[in-house]
């Protein structure tokens, strides 16, 4: 039987550890509150164990094993590891290929500014390993490379949407949308085309709309079918290839449209469009690289 999960669903997750020691780990540069990790081990890893946070994973290779709430529990490449906090277990390599898996750690606080009701409960996820695709491309969005830092707008639709996953799974009622607040969708709408090439903090649209960033992003989804992060992202992208079309420089267009560096700008442009910026200037030009 095959441990690895198919390389397809996983586009994107860089191979961190794959030239260090056998066992390690690799955490991401992280915001308070929230840690991503890669985790490779052979045999046994993890002493039993509790911490105050959900710890939220995808096994990648490997039959990830662990003791929990009473049972000895296996998750296999695709499956999501879902661990209440405060909660004893351990964890390590159920075979001899070894293990390979990211995890979320995430603080119960941020869960808990996430719930519509004061009071409610934390979700309980009874199944600690679940399979659910929709939930898995969810973590993967967070879980993706590790050396860079989650953008806060995205941050926080992240979040939302995470907690729609384990209300789910934790068997809560689905929870009737109110209606849609058009108006603080639309002022967060304008404000963002007008600041469209530099960083906008949630804090900034909380003050813009009077709704918190995890309502705003459920409202936002709602009024224009995407998130506030995707909105700005895409926004970017379309002055990229106006950019593109005006033949100026990657690496210049890369800054002037608000990325990082050419790389970060490369890799939103082929998951926006399906082709790169140097195949997408090809493509409008005309020239014999586009037939490649």
């Amino acid at each position: 039987m095959s441990h690895d999960l198919n390389g397809e669903a996983f586009q994107g997750l860089g191979r961190l550890c794959v030239d260090a020691a056998e066992n390690c780990v690799i955490s991401a540069p992280d915001s308070v509150g929230m840690e991503r990790i890669e985790a490779r081990f052979h045999g046994s890893a993890f002493d039993l164990h509790r911490h105050d946070t959900y710890a939220i994973g995808v096994t990648l290779h490997g039959v990830q094993t662990f003791r929990y709430r009473g049972a000895t529990r296996h998750s296999l490449p695709g499956q999501i590891i879902v661990l209440h906090p405060d909660e004893l277990h351990d964890g390590g390599a159920g075979t001899e290929d070894g293990l390979r898996y990211r995890m979320l750690y995430l603080e119960p606080s941020i869960m808990l500014d996430c719930l519509d009701t004061i009071g409610a409960p934390l979700p309980f996820v009874r199944d600690a390993v679940v399979t659910d695709p929709v939930f898995r491309t969810r973590l993967l969005s967070a879980l993706g490379p590790l050396d860079q830092k989650l953008d806060d707008l995205f941050a926080a639709d992240f979040i939302a949407q995470l907690m729609q996953s384990l209300a789910r799974h934790a068997g809560l009622p689905a929870k009737p949308i109110p209606r849609t607040a058009w108006r603080a969708a639309s002022l967060a709408r304008d404000y963002l085309e007008e600041n469209v090439f530099r960083i906008v903090r949630s804090e900034e649209l909380e003050a813009i709309t009077g709704l918190d960033r995890y309502a705003l992003s459920r409202h936002f989804r709602a009024a224009f079918s995407t998130s506030p992060h995707r909105f700005l992202l895409m926004r970017r992208l379309q002055r990229a290839r106006r950019m593109i079309e005006a033949n100026e420089p990657l690496a210049q267009i890369a800054i002037a449209a608000g990325f990082s560096d050419q790389s970060h700008f490369i890799r939103h442009f082929k998951k926006a469009f399906g082709v790169t910026p140097g195949r997408w200037s090809a493509l409008i030009r005309g020239s014999p690289a586009a037939a490649a």
